[in-house]
């Protein structure tokens, strides 16, 4: 019997998370499982395609398999969006932290994928941080957090699990997600 994968983008801030999801998005059309929190859209942004925007009282209705509050809002990827996401396609991708990747390792290991994305000299990710305009005080908060230095090794919960690709440049970065798709997708 086949059954539904959930291939998860991990690693830390800058290691190129948000391209491979795009990248798979638009070449294989690997559908993005929406998450929810309770921020405010920023300009542009729609409930449903950049997250399901909840209030406090709404957040809690859904069933989280992993939930962060960061900076005064709750985060977090529920039950309910993966079985959406599900109905669309078979294979899907969400993008978390590692702490996040874990808690699905616990729940479901044999639906996963898991691609971990780092870099070889920490300086690309400063350097990717300060073009996506970051401010600079934001951009060495982030990288001399816990977080970021947590999210900078694989866990070992996930090491049986996780492909991991140097993604110094994209282009072989690219071959790497290439390679780890089509071994998976003739699998589903």
């Amino acid at each position: 019997m086949n059954m539904n994968k959930l291939l998860i983008i991990t690693g830390a801030s800058g290691t190129g998370k948000t391209t491979v999801s795009n990248y798979l998005r638009d070449n294989y059309g690997i559908t993005r499982v929406i998450t929810h929190t309770t921020r405010p859209p920023r300009a542009g942004e729609v409930t449903g395609r950049d997250y399901y925007f909840e209030t406090e009282a709404s957040f809690v209705q859904n069933h989280y398999i992993e939930s962060v509050s960061y900076a005064g809002y709750h985060y977090g990827s529920s039950r309910e969006a993966l079985q959406r996401a599900w109905q669309q396609r078979r294979l899907v991708s969400l993008v978390l932290d590692t702490k996040g990747a874990e808690s699905y390792a616990k729940v479901m290991p044999q639906q996963l994928i898991v691609l971990y994305l780092t870099i070889s000299d920490p300086e690309i990710l400063k350097e990717r941080l300060e073009k996506r305009g970051d401010a600079p005080a934001t951009i060495e908060q982030r990288l001399n957090s816990v977080e970021s230095q947590r999210d900078l090794q694989v866990p070992a919960a996930l090491r049986s699990l996780a492909t991991v690709v140097v993604n110094d440049h994209w282009a072989s970065a690219k071959v790497a997600v290439d390679q780890l798709l089509k071994n998976e997708l003739c699998h589903l």
